[in-house]
């Protein structure tokens, strides 16, 4: 069964979660045509390959930060923590133990916070891939620079317009909700930048076995908010 549109470009995906083969005709706009084929791995899980024939707009994977209204709300974020760290060295170099001991405190308070922050990033990120939420998915993407994703076995694409219209070429074949776990889950921040790394395992409707990707999710704060900007699935054998 396949959904015919005006096209004049092709791309060739193998599934990104399983399922029966499909060919999907896109517009122009979107100047790809997905060839979904049922993976030989027994997870369910195979590489999705995204190869645009003509005229590309999926570009290799290089994000680059941008000036913009937010960078001040970002910048103080940040001076505020080299600060606190720098006055913990002068209070460390005084001898003033007690004083160190109290900014200590408040870099681990600071950091901890961060850390939940980007958590709860990374929990939302996944409902919307629960629910195949678009909307969703759209407000929790940076627009800023150039936001990358790598799909299991694919390049990466890069651009929020083009990482949007691949989240639709990916959903476009499945039931929603999906089943999605998550293991191993680990979070690292670092001023502005925080990543998210953990096994994911997906299940679909009518599936009855699970596909496996390593994921490596990064996050920017813009304004006081945490935005995902890049998105890296790696399929796993296991």
């Amino acid at each position: 069964m396949a959904l015919h549109c005006k096209v004049s470009n092709t791309v060739a995906s193998t599934s990104l979660l399983g399922g029966s083969t499909r060919l999907l005709h896109l517009p122009k706009s979107y100047p790809i045509h997905c060839n979904i084929v049922s993976p030989s791995s027994t997870l369910g899980l195979g590489p999705l390959k995204l190869h645009n024939k003509v005229g590309s707009r999926l570009r290799p994977c290089r994000v680059k930060r941008e000036e913009n209204s937010q960078t001040t709300d970002v910048e103080s974020v940040s001076v505020d923590e080299d600060t606190l760290k720098q006055d913990l060295e002068t209070a460390i170099e005084e001898e003033n133990y007690v004083e160190a001991a109290r900014i200590r405190d408040r870099l681990k308070e600071l950091q901890e916070d961060n850390k939940a922050s980007v958590l709860s990033a990374n929990t939302r990120f996944y409902q919307a891939f629960r629910n195949g939420d678009l909307a969703a998915m759209e407000s929790l993407w940076s627009k800023t620079g150039k936001p990358c994703c790598v799909h299991p076995g694919a390049k990466g694409i890069t651009g929020y317009d083009d990482v949007m219209e691949s989240w639709e070429v990916v959903w476009m074949n499945y039931e929603f909700p999906l089943l999605i776990e998550l293991k191993d889950v680990e979070v690292h921040v670092r001023g502005e930048v925080g990543y998210v790394t953990c096994m994911e395992f997906v299940k679909t409707k009518g599936s009855s076995s699970w596909g496996a990707q390593f994921v490596s999710n990064v996050f920017e704060k813009i304004g006081g908010e945490w935005f995902i900007c890049i998105h890296h699935a790696s399929p796993v054998d296991i």
